[in-house]
């Protein structure tokens, strides 16, 4: 479910597309070929008319204010797509699949310039916003991955694991049987900050810095899986979704660029992890400072998100939930 200028598309099984106006009405359907489900959907940041739409292993290119057969159609992946993304020039096209490969297309040529690589599935590609040849991904081998479209290999690699078990120290073990398989990404309208749902229940928020990034924030997000995270456009504020069945809004402007600052806080918190490990305990209080964070805003929406998106409707702004249902519910959101 993706939404641009006033325009909303969602997916369901069997290769059912739809397209809603700014007043929540249906502005057409469409029957995709073949026997895929439609797992993504995407608007092209240069012409919202166009969007792309994965179902099964193939892409459709449409348009969205006429839905008909579509204008193209790729046929480069081998498993079920995941998610798609479009840089902002609209001259390359990410689809991710079940298989880890991250394949990237010429949209001038319409071919495959390059194939990027997880060793699981690869289940969130975005493009980072002014930032045409810069690709994040992360996927269920808990990896997070910076790429640069012109390079085969990741400029930068996070595990999430890793990391958990660096800063919890023996007592990570936990981590084993919950462990951290990535599910979501979005980047920041900044292009330099992004979140990242995972399986543990936790929301990480990174920033990009040259050719790497760093782990800037932390925090439990969800009592399940955070199989959604979504930036508003205003800075910082950030939408996720949970397999707990709840969609929440967080303000993390206060802990972005903070830890890295402060060399105090910095030391306090070095000090803290070295006393945690001598003791043989994870204290996750005096680890981190991450549970100040708190959300803004609660819906109890009851059952596992699979999508979120925002838009305006009828003149205010909602939150747009799917899940395992045939509807998509609508909600209010406050201004952030």
């Amino acid at each position: 479910m993706r939404r641009v200028h006033g325009l909303v598309a969602s997916g369901a099984e069997g290769g059912e597309l739809a397209v809603w106006d700014a007043r929540g009405e249906l502005a057409g359907r469409l029957q995709l070929p073949g026997a895929g489900d439609v797992a993504a959907v995407v608007f092209s940041p240069a012409c919202p008319a166009r969007l792309f739409a994965s179902h099964g292993a193939s892409v459709s290119l449409l348009d969205a204010r006429a839905l008909k057969e579509p204008a193209h159609r790729f046929q480069v992946n081998e498993e079920e797509i995941n998610c798609l993304a479009v840089n902002e020039p609209e001259s390359a096209l990410a689809a991710a699949d079940d298989a880890g490969a991250i394949r990237i297309i010429d949209l001038g040529n319409k071919k495959v310039s390059r194939t990027l690589r997880h060793s699981n599935i690869c289940s969130s590609v975005a493009f980072r916003p002014q930032r045409p040849q810069s690709l994040l991904s992360c996927g269920l081998d808990m990896q997070v991955m910076l790429w640069n479209l012109q390079k085969a290999r990741p400029l930068w690699t996070t595990n999430l694991q890793d990391s958990e078990m660096e800063e919890a120290g023996a007592q990570a073990a936990g981590q084993f049987f919950n462990p951290p398989l990535a599910h979501s990404l979005s980047v920041a309208s900044c292009g330099n900050v992004f979140g990242c749902g995972a399986q543990d229940g936790k929301v990480r928020i990174f920033r990009v810095t040259g050719v790497k990034f760093e782990q800037e924030l932390a925090f439990q997000g969800h009592s399940l899986g955070v199989s959604q995270v979504l930036f508003l456009p205003a800075a910082y504020w950030l939408l996720t979704g949970g397999n707990d069945g709840k969609v929440l809004l967080w303000d993390v402007s206060s802990g972005v660029g903070k830890q890295q600052k402060s060399p105090a806080r910095s030391l306090q918190r070095r000090k803290a992890q070295a006393s945690t490990k001598k003791e043989g305990k994870l204290n996750k209080a005096a680890l981190s400072e991450d549970a100040e964070i708190l959300p803004k805003l609660t819906i109890e929406h009851g059952e596992k998100v699979n999508w979120l998106s925002c838009a305006e409707l009828k003149g205010s702004k909602r939150v747009l939930v799917a899940d395992q249902s045939s509807s998509i519910s609508v909600y209010p959101l406050p201004d952030a």
